[in-house]
């Protein structure tokens, strides 16, 4: 499972500007950006050593090792050596590569250190590789997984796209006699038909339910519905609204916008006013996806897809269908990436050894357990493909081609931190001013209103568009 993790803010300004002073002279099996250039053949045949970085569980370790064998397998001169990092990825990365340590290939993530890396000039331009490999292209991959610098300077592919669904206990809908949530997008609800499904599904200690004029607020033994208060979920919901954190031209903070204030307030109308959703502090109470769903204290929650794998091991009766749609259908789509370091004294075998960890049967079993999905467009549209990590699956019930696998290919939109620059900047000012609208102390326009100025100072542009 490839989702955000925390920003590191200590100590990497410091050193990534140590890295730019350190000696030249760099270790065994790095050479200097000037000297590294792809070759348009398969590179050379002398006996070398490429080394690795990433983060994850052992279980998301694994398909890298199968994917560094299948590799080996083919390149018999080359050997990997992979470093597992389980904590403190990006304060150690860092330290490596101010270090003059660098790794051929890592592991990285968009809202943390890989865009500050690349505007140091740290990674390769990945568009000279797709522009002439004959196996892959951008047209070959799922849509928003490529992240760019700035438009035609690639740093980093995706690994395994992520998208949000909304999942749901089967069982609760039948026993209230709930049409469940449509699967197809074209039949998708308006997040009003949203919000009074969930106002039947939320109910008290005494069995009165939200649409009931003496329900008790304050007794909820069942939400209709849970939507977290992390911008993954909420973005999804500003896009479909019209939305966006910047301007289209990316002068303008734009979460005070009319569109984007419409969205977070809906989203804490659902705590403050329907009382269908936990609020930040009502959340404390209400488990993980899996469990929440399955013990009834939840009926349905918008997450990742991610959450399949959980509630496939929960062996219960859930269900996903696709999100409510304010304007638009949309879904943020996440993911970490691999990026290959300009000191590699082997860009061409770095780059074959990307695509080989971008290939599904490496992955396999984690696509079949629900965590990852993959990153070829062709697992998507080759039914044959589509069926591996599909169909016969206790983590992809009978919604998930519709609701996951057509909307994020035909209505997928990049996250945020692939192209909002300085995006943790601005965020460190909106997410404690949205504490105070989820817990109904402010309107999310007075809110987003109050740190316009300050949120102004930070923005720096996008990611997207040529400046």
């Amino acid at each position: 499972m490839l989702l955000p993790r925390k920003p590191v803010f200590i100590t990497l300004a410091l050193i990534l500007m140590l890295a730019a002073v350190l000696s030249a002279c760099s270790k065994s099996g790095t050479a200097s950006p000037e000297t590294s250039a792809p070759s348009g053949n398969a590179g050379s045949k002398e006996n070398i050593t490429l080394r690795m970085t990433v983060w994850g569980s052992p279980e998301e370790v694994a398909p890298y090792k199968k994917a560094i064998q299948n590799f080996e397998a083919k390149h018999p001169n080359v050997k990997v050596e992979l470093q597992h990092i389980a904590a403190d990825y990006d304060t150690k990365l860092t330290t490596m590569v101010a270090g003059n340590d660098v790794p051929d290939i890592a592991m990285m993530e968009s809202g943390t250190i890989a865009f500050p890396m690349a505007e140091q000039g740290k990674f390769y331009n990945l568009q000279e590789f797709l522009d002439t490999d004959a196996d892959i292209s951008p047209d070959t991959l799922v849509p928003n997984i490529t992240y760019s610098l700035e438009p035609g300077n690639v740093i980093g592919i995706g690994p395994g796209p992520e998208s949000f669904g909304l999942f749901y206990n089967e069982d609760i809908f039948k026993e209230a006699g709930i049409e469940p949530p449509p699967s197809n997008v074209a039949d998708a609800w308006t997040w009003d038909e949203f919000v009074e499904v969930a106002k039947k599904l939320t109910v008290d200690t005494n069995g009165k339910t939200a649409a009931d004029p003496d329900f008790d607020p304050k007794k909820i033994k069942q939400y209709g519905a849970n939507l977290s208060t992390w911008w993954g979920v909420y973005s999804n919901f500003i896009y479909s609204n019209g939305g966006d954190f910047i301007s289209a031209d990316g002068k303008t903070f734009a979460l005070n916008q009319p569109e984007a204030v419409e969205a977070l307030q809906k989203i804490a109308d659902l705590m403050n006013v329907h009382h269908v959703s936990p609020s930040p502090v009502q959340s404390k109470n209400i488990p993980a996806t899996n469990v929440a769903l399955q013990t009834k204290k939840v009926a349905m929650t918008v997450d990742g897809q991610w959450a399949s794998a959980g509630l496939a091991q929960s062996k219960f009766n859930f269900n996903v269908g696709v999100m409510p749609v304010m304007k638009e259908p949309v879904t943020t789509v996440v993911c970490g990436m691999f990026s290959i370091f300009k000191s590699t004294k082997h860009p061409q075998e770095t780059w074959e050894l990307l695509k080989a960890l971008l290939d599904p049967e490496a992955s396999i079993d984690m696509l079949t357990a629900g965590t990852w999905m993959p990153s070829p467009k062709d697992w998507y549209t080759d039914p044959a493909l589509l069926a591996k990590w599909t169909e016969n699956l206790d983590a992809r019930p009978s919604g998930y081609k519709e609701a996951i696998v057509d909307v994020i290919l035909t209505k997928g939109h990049q996250t945020p931190t692939g192209y909002v620059k300085n995006f943790n900047n601005i965020m460190d000012l909106v997410n404690p001013a949205l504490d105070k609208v989820w817990l109904g102390q402010q309107t999310a326009q007075e809110a987003m209103d109050s740190i316009a100025v300050k949120a102004q100072a930070q923005v720096k542009g996008r990611r997207d568009i040529k400046e």
